[in-house]
């Protein structure tokens, strides 16, 4: 993560009850507090946008689409992070005695932003692949027209697919649906990149 210079060492237990009384959120990476950045609004917009494509789109009852208030929980980093959508499918499971902390995403998906954007597609990407129920990782860039999406094949290996066209269509055969680039941009004010 990026740099923290008022670096607090903390317990899984002591994050997640100051997190609960936090004016802001922060994110966790080995007993270290990151603080979250405001987003901007187009990063907003694509968020409901997927979450909405997504949401219409899911089998009623196999897959749920969570947004960025959901902490997801990746034991094997020690990392406490807030993704900015999440499909769960099958049973939510749970960190130990929480409704907050989830750790079974089937796909997650960030939108990249100016300061996070190295770390989405560095970091986070190998974080995230240490969660065994995860298969597909989506990369959306809020500033032009662009969606990378990486999907895990059978033998374990992630394939790389490109997306630069309004009118191309993602296959995430993971959750069985059909997501058109077009939906995930329809609101972007592009005035404003």
């Amino acid at each position: 993560m990026t740099e923290n210079r008022e670096s607090v060492r903390l317990s899984p237990t002591a994050y997640l009850q100051q997190e609960e009384m936090a004016a802001t959120k922060s994110e966790y990476l080995a007993g270290e507090l990151f603080p979250m950045v405001g987003g901007t609004a187009n990063h907003n917009r694509i968020v409901v946008s997927l979450c909405s494509a997504l949401d219409a789109r899911l089998e009623a009852g196999r897959c749920e689409v969570f947004a960025s208030d959901l902490k997801l929980w990746v034991e094997v980093y020690d990392l406490f992070t807030y993704p900015d959508v999440m499909v769960i499918c099958g049973a939510v499971q749970y960190y130990p005695g929480r409704v907050d902390v989830v750790v079974n995403p089937t796909l997650i998906a960030e939108v990249l932003s100016k300061s996070t954007g190295g770390l989405d597609k560095g970091e986070k990407f190998t974080w995230y692949r240490a969660l065994d129920s995860l298969q597909d990782y989506l990369l959306i860039d809020q500033y032009r027209v662009h969606v990378d999406w990486y999907h895990k094949l059978a033998n374990g290996r992630w394939l790389l697919t490109e997306y630069a066209s309004l009118d191309d269509a993602l296959s995430l055969e993971s959750i069985n649906v059909e997501l058109p680039i077009r939906l995930l941009y329809q609101r972007v004010d592009w005035s404003r990149v």
